[in-house]
């Protein structure tokens, strides 16, 4: 008798639940098969809710819940990748009864928990657009940081743990973890995230991204990464649409369950320093469903980590620019220039570097809460709450060491010269650079159907910060000759073991390096304040009528409209040099020294920077007129460095699904307007040069994107399915870039005014997909995709610079503001394929491997002076690959996963030669991680991690492609992982 059909989703056409009763009372028997096929469909849990009889479908369909007493039950079905679906069944004294019910597939935009692999393979299967999907248990057998790293083990996926537009530059990379990601080549602006569906806060101060970092994994349940984008998705992802997912207490098959988490954490790289090395982390759930029939749900969760650090890190690359310039040309003209028969990246020496160690902690916390209402298979309401916070606090000691009075002796008699470096300066520079983020979601919304109508009608909050507070730094550096320090005189600083320079110096040098308190007391101390967030919220109304009359089945549409405000402020004081002649030693901030400054390379001493007396000591001579952010008065040295701006998002959309037997047709038309208006300020000068008071600016911008789309899908059976699109997307120009701060001045009648660019295109691009994936039926899954971006009006991360700046005259006014780059393309193809040898015999039906492997080719014309027209896109490597072995059997769980990022660009023109050979490359990188875990039964499971297996340096840019003279490289270290858990 049929009792149900699940449409659309885990499974092609419709299911039929056939519940047949024997003679005798107390027993329900059934059979699940799919009526398109005629195939039994098994691992259906079937439950009575409030009571133990539950059991599941077998492989050939059928159950039975034996020895049920008589009376009135609900008796409730459900799979992953289906909605569970109930219905009220009598049990009488003859036993003779006759139930059904329908349940539908539930759509993947849907808020659907996928507890292991295979139902997330279902869910990717089930998709009507092309998807990876991590679920619950491929977190928990990870050995990574964050949800961010989770990401880089998905096809297509670059984590970075550093960026252009994050402040601190390599800091970020020594922190050890990742923080960014991009999706098939294109840069995390690029990308829209969301938690539940929710858009979240952009609370970075120059970009559009979003710092994964801020969120464990043990916050989330299920992460889907959309990269295709239909007309019911927002259309600003040009690279693809993340959605972290939280569970309901309806996704849980008993009517109560909680678990509870402990962890402990070793950092090993800070066992080198004999420094705080432990970390500890809690979390808890719960869920339960009450009320009559079941129809109330309450879930929350919450959690706590903290993870102590220090890591090692060599800097070149930031000795390169500003105002130490610490590089050259091995062979040069007279002048320092290369000569024209040479590479210049080939040609590159560094003429000064630090080493240093990076020390912190970085404690999270948050937690989430789902309440749901269905009081029947017609209505549901629910309320969604997330709230994530991570604090770091970031300590980094630098030993420098950087050539002075760099002048050029000739070669023989050659004409050609190489550079002579006549001093070498010791110096040191301590800095924190702490960081406070916040990220919050809130929703409320339902869902109704009359009829063939169903709509569903939600609004949402999100609110993020990303904050600076209190960076402070100090530095001191020796004074003889003239202050460049010891008399060298050699035409190398270096030479190079294992790609790593080390000083070609006496012990005289390496003496001052590691007793640094002998050096005079420069400066007294510089505070910078960062502070940057974005609050938007707003409300959303889809609709769907099926139609079910000829090859049409539904026609959905739907709007939305999202309002934001946010604010960035930047304020540095500085308290100027100390003139006395005190030495550093005698400013009472040292406490201790690091025995090695990196372990094992660079083996000088160096000292352990008493933060609270380093703040005591800059307080006694801070003051309001120390403030000096980026002009000399003080009403525009407050403000110039402060943008506030609201953008308002209004779309609409409208698409179809059409079934012509075994295909699907999805066209759609989706229409975004935006509107952004600026405020800045605005620093004017007169005549003579003399700044005078600003004032607040103002700007706008408007875009206007209409986005048509055609998805087609093709399942000739329940094992495979092949897909195909085309769609547009777009991306906004980064906040910076369309509304910074203004400088204007007049000179000799023309003024110069320097700015933001309010008539800043939108990137656009043209994408296309194919794709297929087919499920062997025996623990196999093997899927294809191939992928295709043409870009429009590229804007490159340039941080908080204006990229590709130009020039506009107009009627004796001179304009220098962002513009716009040129075309692009992104071609890349995904494999990815999993098998467990199921079908062995035992012990080794437990074993399996998988892998997954891109490569995409990118170029970018970014129309910046001197660069290559066929620039690669940023931070989108030609090779990424996974590769992981694991075992499963018995509760016993081994996962070794071997992980492979290709080298890639991460900014251009790091030298601002105006030229692409000085690029700042990443250099390719690898990881080995380890996992094993254990089910005890009872509801406790035990699990040991280790990332970075074999101790691999986490981080290495270097400037031109070709050369590893100029780098800056980051050594983190193991970390290995404990947990306990207990379920119940």
């Amino acid at each position: 008798m049929g009792l149900g059909k699940f449409r659309a989703g885990l499974l092609a056409g419709s299911t039929v639940m056939a519940f047949s009763l024997p003679a005798m009372a107390g027993s329900i028997t059934g059979t699940i098969v799919d009526p398109g096929t005629g195939k039994p469909l098994a691992a259906t849990a079937i439950t009575i809710p409030g009571t133990g009889y539950s059991t599941a479908s077998g492989e050939d369909g059928t159950f039975t819940l034996a020895n049920v007493p008589e009376g009135t039950y609900t008796v409730t079905a459900s799979r992953a990748g289906l909605h569970t679906s109930s219905t009220r069944v009598t049990v009488p004294r003859d036993g003779a009864v006759t139930v059904s019910f329908e349940a539908y597939t539930a759509a993947l935009e849907e808020i659907i928990v996928a507890a292991n692999r295979y139902q997330a393979s279902s869910l990717q299967m089930n998709a009507s657009n092309t998807v990876d999907v991590m679920s619950a248990a491929d977190l928990e057998h990870t050995a990574v940081h964050n949800v961010a790293e989770a990401l880089g083990l998905l096809p297509g996926v670059n984590v970075m743990n550093t960026g252009q537009s994050f402040v601190g530059g390599i800091d970020g990379a020594s922190r050890g973890e990742g923080m960014f990601t991009s999706i098939r080549g294109l840069n995390g602006e690029y990308n829209v995230n969301l938690i539940n569906g929710v858009n979240v806060a952009q609370g970075m101060p120059y970009s559009r991204e979003v710092q994964l970092s801020l969120l464990p994994p043990s916050g989330l349940n299920t992460i889907v990464v959309n990269k295709t984008s239909k007309a019911d998705m927002d259309g600003d992802a040009i690279g693809g649409t993340v959605d972290f997912r939280t569970p309901t207490a309806f996704d849980y098959n008993q009517p109560l369950m909680f678990s509870f988490t402990a962890s402990g954490r070793l950092e090993t790289r800070a066992e080198d320093y004999n420094k705080s090395s432990l970390g500890y982390g809690l979390a808890g759930e719960a869920a339960g469903k009450f009320g009559r029939d079941n129809q109330f749900g309450v879930y929350v969760s919450a959690y706590y980590d903290i993870r102590h650090y220090a890591n090692s890190e060599m800097g070149a690359v930031m000795e390169s620019t500003c105002c130490d310039n610490a590089w050259a040309f091995a062979v040069a003209n007279a002048d320092g220039s290369n000569p024209s028969n040479l590479d210049p990246s080939k040609n590159l020496e560094t003429t000064g570097f630090n080493a240093g160690v990076s020390s912190g902690y970085t404690e999270r916390y948050g937690g989430n809460v789902s309440l749901d209402w269905r009081p029947d298979d017609t209505t549901s309401a629910f309320f969604r709450l997330g709230y994530a916070v991570a604090q770091t606090e970031q300590n980094s000691t630098l030993s420098q060491l950087v050539g002075m009075n760099v002048t050029y002796d000739q070669i023989g008699s050659t004409g050609l010269y190489h550079p002579n470096i006549q001093y070498l300066s010791t110096r040191l520079w301590y800095e924190t650079n702490p960081e406070y983020s916040d990220l919050a979601t809130a929703q409320l919304g339902g869902e109704k159907k009359w009829g063939n109508w169903t709509f569903s009608p939600s609004v949402f909050l999100s609110w993020g910060d990303n904050d600076r507070p209190n960076h402070i730094e100090i530095s001191t550096r020796s004074t003889q000759n003239d202050g460049n320090g010891f008399a060298y005189g050699n035409n190398v600083l270096a030479t190079y073991v294992n790609d790593l320079p080390y000083p070609l110096v006496g012990s005289q040098i390496i003496s001052q390096l590691g007793n640094v308190a002998s050096l005079p007391a420069r400066d007294r101390g510089e505070l910078t304040e960062q502070y940057s967030g974005q609050v938007r919220g707003g409300a959303k109304l889809d609709t769907r009528y099926d139609v079910d009359a000829g090859p049409l089945e539904y026609i959905k549409f739907g709007v939305k409209y999202q309002d934001s405000e946010r604010q960035v402020t930047n304020r540095d004081w500085y308290n100027g040099n100390f003139t006395d002649g005190r030495t550093f030693g005698s400013l009472g901030i040292i406490n201790g020294n690091y025995s090695a400054v990196y372990p094992g390379v660079y083996n000088w001493p160096v000292p352990v920077i008493d933060q609270s007396a380093l703040f005591r000591l800059y307080n006694t001579y801070s003051s309001p007129g120390n403030l000096d952010s980026c002009s000399s008065l003080y009403v525009n040295n407050w403000n110039c460095n402060t943008q506030k701006g609201t953008e308002a998002v209004t779309a609409a959309y409208v698409m179809a699904n059409l079934k012509f037997n075994d295909l699907e047709v999805i066209p759609g038309f989706r229409f975004e307007h935006t509107a952004i208006h600026n405020t800045f300020w605005v620093t004017p000068h007169d005549a003579d040069g003399n700044e005078l008071a600003g004032h607040w600016g103002y700007n706008s911008t408007h875009y206007n994107e209409p986005l048509p789309s055609i998805f087609a899908n093709y399942r000739p059976d329940d094992n495979s399915v092949y897909r195909a699109a085309i769609w547009t997307s777009y991306t906004r120009p980064p906040f910076v870039q369309l509304g910074g701060g203004s400088q204007t001045s007049i000179s000799n009648g023309v003024t110069t005014i320097t700015e933001g660019n309010p008539n800043l295109k939108a990137i656009t691009a043209v994408n296309y997909d194919v794709s297929g994936q087919w499920d062997s039926g025996h623990g196999g899954t093997l899927v294809v995709a191939g992928y295709a971006k043409q870009l429009s009006n590229y804007i490159y991360d340039n941080g908080s610079t204006y990229s590709n700046p130009a020039v506009t005259n107009s009627n004796s006014v001179i304009f220098h503001h962002p513009t716009n780059g040129g075309d692009g393309q992104v071609y890349g193809v995904e494999l990815s394929a999993r098998q467990k040898f199921q079908d062995m015999p035992a012990p080794f039906d437990g074993f399996g491997i998988g892998a997954n492997l891109t490569r995409q080719w990118t170029s970018v014309d970014t129309k910046a002076p001197g660069l290559d027209p066929n620039e690669r896109i940023q931070n989108a490597p030609e090779w990424m690959a996974n590769i992981e072995a694991f075992y499963e059997k018995d509760g016993f769980t081994l996962d070794l996963i071997y992980h492979y990022t290709g080298a890639y660009v991460a900014q251009y023109d790091y030298l601002g030669l105006g030229s692409s050979w000085d690029d700042l490359w990443v250099r390719s990188s690898q990881r080995v991680d380890l996992h094993a875990g254990y089910d005890f039964g009872y509801g406790v499971r035990a699990d040991l991690s280790v990332a970075n297996l074999f101790d691999d340096v986490s981080y290495w840019s270097h400037i031109g492609k070709q050369s590893l003279a100029i780098s800056d490289v980051v050594e983190t270290g193991r970390t290995i992982l404990v947990s306990m858990k207990y379920s119940y």
